[in-house]
């Protein structure tokens, strides 16, 4: 069967995810992901709530696909792709700095990226 291969982010894109000590400028790719959204402090349960709904999604889809008779085309096993995310501050927190950062003010874009044959249509 073609998809009893599995892709191993680990091994197979450690360029990207397993940096070399030494800096290296490398061209990535466009990827797709899904991602969640909030604000807060980093250590609430709110925040751990969102990076559990991201993690169960991301799982979700890969154990869907496991077990459908027909399988999307490219499909591959993967392991489940690693948490990233972008940190910044709220925009009132910006028009008001002065040079500390009250974590509570910090806004958040989490990602898991997805696989390419993963489509919208299949993810809704």
């Amino acid at each position: 069967m073609a998809h009893s291969l599995k892709h191993e982010w680990r091994k197979k894109e450690k360029n990207i995810y397993l940096p070399k000590k030494e800096s290296v400028l490398i061209t990535i790719p466009q990827f797709q992901y899904i991602t969640i959204k909030g604000s807060g402090y980093p250590n609430s349960k709110l925040f751990q709530e969102h990076i559990q709904a991201l993690i169960s999604t991301a799982y979700t889809i890969k154990m869907n696909l496991k077990q459908m008779e027909l399988l999307p085309n490219n499909y591959m096993d993967w392991t489940v792709y690693p948490l990233e995310g972008f940190w910044d501050i709220s925009e009132k927190a910006k028009l008001n700095f002065t040079g500390e950062i009250n974590k509570d003010e910090l806004v958040f874009e989490l990602m898991i990226r997805q696989p390419a044959f993963i489509t919208s249509d299949f993810f809704k």
